[in-house]
């Protein structure tokens, strides 16, 4: 996987949640993001396949924003940030193979018929005939 880390870009805002005092006067929360389209790193058909599956992530003015606010320190944030857009970004580059469409062998149909006919021989004996 590329390390595009160089083209990201921090933002920093106060958490949410358990902190105490701490959460009032640091902010340990990390916003990453990073302009897809403006990308060296990667190739227009890689683009294209980032832009498509995470589509949902990317606003509209093209970043794909990620927010981080998991620990108490900044730096570990950013760090946790870095991974999950890296891990993010390496997981939508991957292309799912294509299903080949199978038919059943004939041996395989013909025991099917053949099962069906046993058990509705079965059935047809259970029945009290005059």
């Amino acid at each position: 996987m590329k390390d595009f880390s160089k083209e990201l870009n921090f933002k920093t805002s106060r958490s949410s949640g358990a902190g105490g005092q701490n959460v009032n006067k640091v902010e340990t929360s990390v916003t990453v993001l990073w302009k897809v389209a403006g990308s060296e790193f990667f190739n227009d058909r890689q683009k294209g396949l980032i832009q498509t599956k995470l589509k949902n992530r990317i606003n509209a003015e093209g970043f794909l924003f990620l927010t981080v606010s998991e620990s108490r320190t900044q730096l570990m944030n950013k760090n946790k940030a870095i991974e999950k857009i890296l891990e993010i970004v390496a997981k939508s580059l991957i292309i799912p193979k294509t299903r080949i469409a199978t038919k059943p062998s004939r041996a395989k149909k013909e025991k099917r018929l053949d099962t069906k006919k046993k058990l509705s021989e079965k059935k047809e004996n259970r029945k009290f005939k005059m």
